[in-house]
Parts: structure tokens; sequence; C-alpha cells
């Protein structure tokens, strides 16, 4: 968007930007380099792009006044579009891309969290990965997002690509959003991929414990109704609700509705 539309992401609060995905740079090099720039001038983080590697993979470090800290990683992966040569390098401008879900990649992603990562931050990896309509979770990406939690010391797992929710599990009592769909798109009025409900959205509100571990997460559903958001009816709510109990049967976890919130419970 234009620069002039910052005040859409300030005006909502938001601390961090994930820049690792398929249209970082549709406006080329000259176009990321405005867009760090902006987000710089009205304290918004970012995270996942940057004019060299290094700095593309450094986190986003968004600290409390207790002191407690929330470090955000962000990573892409080509299966989610991203052209190859979008990837940062120690020359270049880009993307902090990872080849794969191999082995190597997550010791890379391990590599960084322990570069940053003190006693008692919460370390959250955000993953543009996969395609845009699809509810499956691959056994790749579920165990490299395991070995994430198991040897990486992340704590959660914020996944995107889909532009619908996707199941959620919790491993170890750490999330792990496979897909957490959009909370806003421009995809109202467009035909086809209706059974995945695009104008429907989710919220996400985790909370963790000193540990670093869930304590409990709540997920909003809402509606996007030329391009605001306003509350999911109650159908809706009913169809988000039976969606993530049918897809986050077999990843152990299931909804409960609170009024107009749902609740993640957990094996």
């Amino acid at each position: 968007m234009h620069p002039g539309n910052i005040a859409c992401l300030t005006a909502a609060g938001i601390d961090c930007c994930a820049l690792a995905n398929n249209h970082i740079l549709d406006w080329g090099y000259a176009g990321l380099a405005e867009t760090l720039r902006t987000l710089r001038q009205v304290g918004v983080a970012a995270t996942g792009a940057g004019p060299t590697l290094a700095e593309a993979r450094a986190p986003a470090i968004l600290s409390r006044q207790d002191g407690r800290r929330a470090l955000v990683f962000s990573f892409g992966l080509s299966s989610s579009g991203i052209e190859s040569r979008w990837a940062a390098t120690g020359e270049r401008p880009g993307v902090s891309l990872l080849p794969d879900l191999s082995a190597d990649s997550c010791e890379e992603v391990g590599r960084q969290v322990a570069r940053h990562k003190q006693a008692g931050d919460i370390v959250i990896a955000s993953i543009h990965w996969g395609g845009n309509w699809d509810y499956g979770v691959s056994g790749q990406a579920q165990r490299f997002a395991r070995k994430l939690i198991d040897d990486c010391g992340v704590d959660a797992v914020h996944g995107h690509s889909s532009h619908h929710p996707k199941g959620i599990e919790v491993y170890n009592n750490r999330p792990i959003i496979y897909g957490c769909g959009d909370l806003l798109n421009d995809y109202e009025g467009i035909g086809g991929h209706s059974e995945y409900r695009p104008d429907l959205a989710l919220m996400y509100f985790p909370v963790f414990s000193d540990s670093g571990q869930l304590d409990r997460l709540t997920v909003t559903p809402m509606q996007i109704r030329h391009f605001r958001l306003q509350r999911a009816g109650s159908d809706d709510t009913d169809w988000m609700a039976a969606m993530l109990n049918r897809e986050g049967a077999s990843l152990g976890t299931r909804v409960v509705r609170d009024n107009n919130r749902l609740r993640v419970e957990w094996n």
C-alpha cells in the first residue's frame, strides 16, 4: 500500500511486521527499502527482510514494562511462492528464505534463536509457507514445527500463506498455528474457493506462563466486509468452530464456544 496509509497499522496498535513473504519485493528493492523506512519512522518493528541477510534474520524484539521480551523471527519458504532470487545475502537485500524444511534449516533457525534468546524470553517463529487454499498439514511441516519447539527454543510457531485458517496444534504446551489465515484481504466479490469461507478470519489470543508454556488460547471469529472487520455472526462462529474441530481432531485440539469467542483445548 502507499506509505501514506501507514496510519492503518499505527491506529491498530501493530507492534511488529513479519516481512518474509511472497509479495515484499513486488515493487523491487526500492519498495522494500521504502517499507523498512516507513515502518521505522512510526516505530513498528520489522523482521524477515532487510538490506542484508544478517539484518533480515535478526528478530523483532518487543519489550514489556516488566522487562519480559518477545522475539519474533520471520522466515519464508519457496512453497509459498517466494522466488529464490529474492533471498537476502551478505551483499544483497531480500528475504530471510529457508531452502527447505530439512534438519539443516532447523539448525539454522536454532542458531539464530540461540544468538538472541535470553532467559524469560518468548520466541515466535513466523513462517510463510505452503499454498493459499488447502487445509492439509504435511508430515514434513509438522515435524519441522515440532523440531523448532524441541530443539530450537521456539515457543510458538505462527504459520501463514493460506487465505483461510487451518487446524491448530498445541505441542509440548506450545502453540503451532499452521495457517492463521488472512485478517484482512481484498477477495470480497471474487468467485471461487467459497468452501473455505475467505470472508471469515480469526484473531488469536495466546497467554504464556513465565516458563514459556501456553496457559490458554482463545480465538475470536471475525468477518471481512468492505475492507473492514466486524464480529462474526452466531452461525458463522459455529461454522468456524466446526471447521477447527474437524481439522484439529488429528492434531489433538478442539474448540469450545464461549459467547463470541472460541476457547482452544488440547490433549
